[in-house]
């Protein structure tokens, strides 16, 4: 599973990740810090990546929008800070390398939470 973490995580999480083997990437980097959510959205659907985030108040309304137009997006992973706390980025490393451990398939229009 090929991931992008939207811009609440620290680039540390992607770069644990990509040292534990796996595709990932951080909002950080590309498309950029401050891109309006729409605009990340299709960066990560266009790049075929699942995108990890707390917001969903403003993606889930997003890729359902997608899906009702015909489009598709490349899955999201929904967290909370409640249960990942943003001061102890290890537990989230931690969970993200799971479940890109157990599941090789991109989870193409779906959520997945963690």
């Amino acid at each position: 599973m090929r991931l992008l973490l939207d811009e609440m995580y620290p680039r540390l999480v992607a770069d644990r990740l990509r040292e534990r083997g796996h595709d990932a990437g951080s909002v950080h980097d590309v498309p950029g810090s401050g891109t309006p959510d729409e605009d990340v959205l299709d960066y990560a659907r266009e790049n075929g990546l699942a995108l990890v985030t707390e917001n969903v108040r403003d993606y889930r309304p997003l890729a359902e929008s997608l899906l009702r137009s015909g489009r598709s997006h490349a899955g999201l992973v929904l967290t909370t800070s409640k249960r990942w706390p943003r001061d102890n980025p290890g537990a989230l490393i931690a969970a993200l390398d799971r479940l890109q451990q157990s599941t090789s398939a991109q989870p193409i229009d779906r959520e997945i939470w963690l």
